[in-house]
């Protein structure tokens, strides 16, 4: 039985850049890095330290050579701010791209593009 989710692949041309844009714009820590020697480095995100779920960051070229039956585009991901509108600014004063703010039956919602075109959005819900 799955109970949870764990960690979400995002395979990423530019690691480092990646890394920078989810730690310094969006906000996100990193939890971990590995590099076996051998091309593999992975690095692990998360919003918080205790964070149930976390992003880990591919190089999508080497997994697609070293895998190339795996589907490496950009999972669509909703995040939760309890602050969706501060949220919204805040990203706009960093200049990330953002989508209109929307109301949906479930609250308000908008989308943010990460440093290399890909989007998520993100959903107001509160604890």
């Amino acid at each position: 039985m799955i109970n949870r989710v764990g960690q979400i692949m995002l395979y990423v041309n530019d690691q480092d850049a990646a890394l920078q844009f989810w730690t310094e714009e969006v906000g996100f820590i990193a939890v971990s890095e590995e590099d076996n020697g051998q091309g593999m480095r992975w690095i692990e995100i998360a919003p918080t330290k205790d964070a149930e779920t976390s992003l880990v960051l591919h190089n999508k070229e080497f997994i697609g050579k070293m895998q190339p039956e795996l589907n490496l585009g950009t999972p669509s991901l909703m995040f939760l701010s309890e602050n969706l509108e501060q949220l919204y600014k805040d990203f706009a004063d960093k200049n990330i791209t953002v989508g209109e703010m929307a109301v949906m039956p479930s609250g308000k919602v908008f989308n943010f593009a990460d440093n290399e075109g890909n989007y998520f959005a993100v959903m107001e819900k509160s604890k």
